[in-house]
């Protein structure tokens, strides 16, 4: 029975000393895990900054493009007065009355300079220039009388404007065929 004791307390010791160790991951695992969960949340956190940085360029660019197309509109209401104005003083020009002309040139000039400074620009065609589908806009087609003077602009009948890289109005313009 001392023999059965014995190895009883025997067993009783070492069960005693295996409880007493800590039943957790070995400390290396532990910072394994806690590396990659750091690298994890570094990650999230610079894909939230990026996407916040695109969404304010986004913003940005939507807002400029907002007072482009803002202004358009009153550019483009605007320009058949341009071109009211433009016959008008045409007309006055006929007229003996210096000062007349000199007071229409005035606000003409006036008006010109407002739309400019605003972006609004004249988009130059000249005779002669080569036909562009894409700038200007064909009215009609006259037989050419030349042949280096086919597919080349012979008229410009109404200005063309463009505010930026938009192209308000396309210059209408008579074609050689």
């Amino acid at each position: 029975m001392l023999a059965v004791n014995l190895s009883y307390l025997t067993d009783m010791a070492n069960s005693k000393k295996k409880s007493t160790k800590p039943k957790s991951p070995p400390l290396k695992d532990k910072i394994k895990s806690l590396n990659e969960e750091l690298k994890d949340e570094k990650d999230k956190f610079l894909r939230l900054f990026a996407e916040f940085e695109n969404f304010r360029k986004r913003t940005a660019k939507e807002r400029l493009d907002l007072f482009k197309s803002a202004s358009s509109e009153l550019m483009t209401a605007l320009i058949p007065v341009t071109d009211d104005m433009d016959r008008a003083i045409i007309e006055f020009k006929k007229s003996e009355n210096e000062n007349l002309i000199k007071g229409f040139e005035l606000i003409y000039n006036k008006l010109n300079d407002t739309l400019r400074a605003n972006g609004l620009t004249v988009i130059i065609v000249n005779k002669g220039d080569m036909f562009d589908p894409e700038k200007h806009e064909a009215i009609t087609q006259i037989k050419a009388t030349d042949k280096k003077m086919i597919g080349k602009v012979v008229d410009v009948i109404e200005t063309g404007y463009s505010l930026g890289e938009k192209i308000l109005r396309y210059p209408k313009v008579v074609v050689a065929n």
